[in-house]
């Protein structure tokens, strides 16, 4: 998978620049910011209608201490309506009509650090009306193999090409029904990353239907991206990948609501290891299970972020046919060794608690509609000497550092 944070083959700065200058430098003269979805749909989108329209999209920005500037953008001029007429015409939701019950996080809200804000809140808010959305950057091009290609979800490549890099998991999976709706709570850390165009990151992904034909997917979760910890969403509509990016690149899309929250921006505080730990509350469902309904996603009791349109997908607009949750790295086996990039924590599960990442009140809805913790799971880790998971039913413990020389010193 290749996110805004992660390479394959490098551009030549001077020819990167260029495309920064022609494509970006007029439209952020134009106030428009991140709104510009050509980096993710250079193919799809109408660049003429982008140009004319997009200075209209951003109200104000707001600088954040780590030099990411989020552009305040109404709400229904966000990059998802920006495809075709057709879609933005469509009708603009503003909230479910129905929130499950029992999958709320009242017994985690509460606690202080369960609380986790971004740094640019620290210099204000998004009005009533807008989204916010991170702004690109030039060195945001400048790390992708291509304009076209930023912020797009691709394909795992395969081990004889190595292109996009290995791909290795410490997952907990469960399948063999439909699902409806899964949460789950999951510790932020900020784990060391070895190469600039490697991965690592924390997530709960819905799968849908069967690859190549009608493969769809949507996960959540945090990852590293430019070297900080950032909230991020993705969506794959096949294996073919005619659509599938991270968070608002895509166009048609995810749908945001939330002014509070920019899919993309730093989160803070983050956990400490043996001391105070920090967490994300995820909640994901589908708004009718009993015909083709719009994917909502919630984080914590606060924040409604919005949805995924059931007209995206082909197997996910009636249900999921599998849920995953854990830890992600893309290893580039620099100079032919193991990456000692670290997932999660950096430390191996069986430290347990405030050392070690976790997820825990893992719940699900299958095909008896019926709120239950996930039962026959499975794990999957493909180099579990480097990184690795536990399973205890609703909860467990994953991640490890990579490299290291006790076990993993391939």
């Amino acid at each position: 998978m290749a996110s805004p944070c992660v390479s394959g083959r490098r551009w030549s700065r001077i020819v990167k620049r260029t495309l920064f200058l022609y494509f970006l430098i007029p439209m952020a003269a134009a106030g428009i910011g991140n709104t510009n979805t050509i980096v993710g749909q250079k193919q799809k989108l109408d660049i003429q209608w982008q140009l004319k329209h997009l200075n209209k999209l951003t109200l104000l920005n707001r600088s954040s201490p780590d030099g990411d500037i989020i552009d305040c953008v109404h709400i229904k001029n966000q990059p998802a309506f920006d495809y075709s007429f057709r879609w933005r015409l469509q009708k603009f939701c503003l909230g479910p009509s129905f929130h499950p019950k029992g999958l709320s996080f009242d017994d985690v809200s509460s606690k202080p650090e369960s609380l986790i804000t971004q740094l640019w809140h620290l210099n204000g808010r998004c009005p009533e009306g807008t989204i916010p959305i991170r702004r690109t950057k030039e060195e945001d091009l400048l790390r992708a193999s291509s304009v076209a290609s930023y912020g797009r979800k691709k394909h795992p490549q395969s081990d004889t090409t190595n292109k996009g890099g290995f791909h290795e998991h410490a997952l907990i999976v469960v399948t063999g029904d439909k699902y409806y709706r899964t949460k789950a709570t999951i510790n932020s850390w900020k784990p060391q990353i070895q190469e600039q165009d490697e991965l690592s990151l924390s997530k709960l992904l819905i799968l849908g239907g069967v690859a190549p034909k009608d493969l769809n997917t949507i996960e959540a979760g945090w990852m590293v991206c430019f070297l900080k910890i950032v909230f991020y969403s993705c969506l794959q509509k096949d294996a073919n990948q005619t659509m599938g990016c991270y968070n608002l690149l895509c166009s048609p899309g995810f749908v945001q609501i939330n002014k509070e929250i920019a899919l993309g921006g730093s989160l803070n505080p983050l956990s400490v290891y043996a001391a105070t730990q920090y967490e994300l509350n995820f909640l994901v469902w589908k708004q009718d299970i009993k015909g083709r309904g719009d994917w909502w996603m919630q984080v914590g009791n606060k924040y409604l972020m919005g949805y995924w349109p059931a007209s995206l997908f082909v197997s996910l607009s009636e249900s999921a046919s599998q849920f995953q949750w854990g830890g992600k790295v893309i290893n580039q086996q620099k100079n032919r060794q193991h990456t000692s990039t670290q997932m999660g924590s950096g430390h191996f599960p069986e430290e347990g608690f405030s050392r070690a990442s976790y997820f825990k009140n893992l719940q699900i809805v299958d095909g008896s509609n019926i709120l239950r913790f996930p039962k026959r799971s499975f794990i999957v880790a493909e180099k579990p000497n480097c990184y690795n998971v536990t399973n205890f039913v609703n909860y467990f413990y994953y991640g490890g550092p990579g490299r290291n020389q006790w076990r993993c010193h391939i």
